[in-house]
């Protein structure tokens, strides 16, 4: 029998999990449902099996690599001695073997009741596994958007409204084609959302973060607030500071089943001229004197 390796096609050195990966492409090439009636594919099929099930199992493979088993799983006779027989040549296969048995642990399907020219075998397809990127907006509102599978298939795929990175969708019966009467995988798409640079997410509410005037913060005023719906017109009330606060309720994550729209907070952010203006610089020289408080009390300072 040739050597377990070479029939396989590996390195003496892979690993198990590259030695399953083999088998599994072989398996589905060569197995004799496939090819019904090729006695060499048959052969060649048998040859690849029994190459698996040594090497597969982690004692027999060590004692092959030590020379104290043949290929087939023979006891080797020690030096200068023979072993023969009762077919008065060396042997010792493996006892119990089943090809039936190594399909149905490899490939998770039971073959058992037809063989191998039963006509009836069969495996589900893989499980195709993708990760798209969605840009923020997209993401928050729900669209469909084209995904490129693979083997160039392409696929629109429905992106509900408020999904997150992380989430996976799921696409039944869209992954890689299964054999026989064994039904195609599925597609996983794993969604990745871009950042914004206005919006911030979190749960279903937004957050943005808004610039206004020394005077539209002084004396208020009615200012365009951009959000994930469109643009909005809002008061902000005299006397408003950096750091306050304004809630624009339903102007955040769409509804979803089981949750609550969000809502959009907007957080002031005081800006002065820039470059300074000479008229408020001379304001402030005359105004500030006569009229101080402090701004970092809350801070502890004195």
């Amino acid at each position: 029998m040739k050597d377990p390796y070479t029939v396989l096609g590996v390195s003496r050195t892979a690993s198990a999990e590259e030695l399953k990966k083999v088998y599994r492409r072989l398996a589905k090439k060569l197995h004799p449902d496939l090819n019904p009636g090729n006695k060499a594919t048959e052969a060649q099929f048998k040859e690849v099996t029994a190459a698996y099930e040594l090497l597969s199992d982690p004692e027999k493979r060590t004692r092959f690599d030590r020379g104290e088993i043949d290929a087939s799983g023979a006891e080797r006779a020690p030096h200068g001695y023979t072993y023969r027989g009762p077919g008065g040549e060396s042997q010792g296969a493996p006892e119990g073997f089943s090809v039936d048995d190594i399909l149905s642990e490899i490939l998770g399907r039971g073959l058992r009741g037809g063989g191998f020219r039963g006509g009836n075998f069969r495996q589900r397809g893989s499980d195709t596994q993708l990760r798209l990127r969605v840009p923020f907006l997209d993401a928050a509102l729900g669209t469909k958007q084209r995904v490129t599978m693979p083997e160039g298939r392409t696929l629109d795929l429905a992106i509900p409204a408020g999904v997150e990175s992380g989430q996976t969708l799921r696409l039944k019966g869209q992954g890689e084609p299964g054999i026989g009467s064994g039904g195609a995988g599925d597609a996983y798409i794993e969604i990745e959302v871009e950042p914004h640079q206005t919006f911030q997410r979190k749960g279903r509410d937004i957050h943005i973060e808004l610039p206004v005037s020394l005077g539209e913060a002084v004396l208020g005023a009615k200012i365009e607030v951009p959000t994930i719906h469109g643009p909005v017109t809002v008061k902000v009330p005299r006397g408003s500071n950096t750091g306050s606060i304004l809630r624009l309720r339903g102007k955040g994550i769409p509804a979803a089943q089981g949750n609550a729209v969000g809502d959009q907070y907007v957080k002031l952010r005081v800006v002065l001229p820039d470059p300074p203006d000479a008229e408020l610089t001379e304001f402030i020289e005359r105004w500030a004197p006569k009229h101080t408080y402090n701004t970092r009390s809350r801070m502890g300072a004195n």
